[in-house]
């Protein structure tokens, strides 16, 4: 005789569940393929690159690629460099920082006050700024290095730090920015109050709306740096003389006096590879304390405007 356990039915599998666990898999595997990809391709020649400048040139190409130099080389490979041409590298790292900040106070006076005026403010042919301001944004700044060039030659300032200072504050990315956070995220009737208290608008803006606006400020600060600082072909267009190179445009001369990538360069201004990688991380490291320092004001910038009032 038989017996039914009729108390414990049987089991079955949920296939609703079964479909999840395998797209929960899935989806670990892609994330797992994406982050091994971004290792392969961005973070092991950064690590590369660090432990180059700690080597010589000769460790550089016989000993393990990960294996890292000394003090002593890293020491030689820093002399090597700010001795090149009687320290022309301190003279570009200067220059550099002339033009990036001398350009960012421009963008900064001229950007936020046209991004509050467009967004707030009621004008005659305002809707067509806004327009011609996105249209700018969409044509790549190299289009735009001849004209400039031309504009500046006949008022005589090729070769001076203007020529380069005044086409990086033309910035109308920060203008677009500028218009997104006030347009969404200023309260009209605050600075209506402030009207009705007498101010006038010159005051509603710097007492009102500028301080309200110091994270899209920073945001505007960061991007006008990190283009400044890295642009090269408005540069090297703008000055004929290495005298007055920032060091993105300096690297190439350094470039050109490594044997390993010009071999008719070899002699005593040669540079070797490890001074190279050493002057690459030194062109890059400005933006990278800028980035750690200001990361907090670029999170509230960047998350501004989400939500309209």
């Amino acid at each position: 005789m038989t017996t039914v356990d009729v108390g414990r039915p049987a089991r079955r599998r949920n296939p609703a569940r079964r479909r999840n666990s395998v797209s929960g898999w899935s989806m670990r595997t892609i994330i797992a393929v994406v982050v091994a990809i971004f290792v392969l391709f961005f973070v092991i020649p950064i690590v590369w690159l660090l432990l180059a400048t700690t080597k010589s040139a000769h460790a550089l190409i016989v000993d393990n690629p990960f294996q890292p130099g000394s003090f002593g080389d890293l020491a030689a490979n820093w002399d090597q460099l700010f001795g090149f041409q009687d320290g022309a590298v301190t003279s570009w790292v200067g220059n550099s920082a002339l033009y990036a900040l001398g350009a960012l106070v421009i963008t900064l006076v001229a950007s936020i006050p046209a991004g509050y005026a467009m967004a707030l403010t009621e004008f005659r042919f305002r809707r067509l700024l806004l327009v011609l301001t996105l249209i700018v944004m969409l044509i790549p700044n190299t289009a735009l290095v001849l004209p400039i060039f031309l504009e500046l030659n006949v008022v005589g300032l090729i070769g001076s730090p203007l020529s380069v200072i005044l086409p990086m504050a033309f910035f109308p990315f920060g203008v677009y920015l500028t218009y997104i956070y006030f347009n969404t995220s200023v309260p009209r009737d605050l600075l209506a109050a402030a009207r009705l208290d007498g101010c006038t608008e010159f005051q509603v803006f710097t007492r009102v709306a500028l301080p309200l606006a110091a994270p899209i400020v920073a945001l505007v600060a960061f991007f006008s740096f990190v283009q400044n600082w890295n642009n090269f072909f408005l540069p090297f267009v703008m000055l004929p003389s290495s005298e007055g190179y920032p060091i993105q445009v300096g690297l190439t001369s350094l470039l050109a006096s490594t044997p390993a990538f010009n071999p008719s360069s070899a002699g005593a201004q040669s540079v070797q590879l490890p001074t190279l990688a050493l002057a690459t991380v030194i062109s890059v490291l400005p933006v990278l304390i800028v980035f750690l320092f200001a990361q907090r004001f670029l999170v509230a910038g960047m998350t501004a405007g989400g939500t309209k009032e």
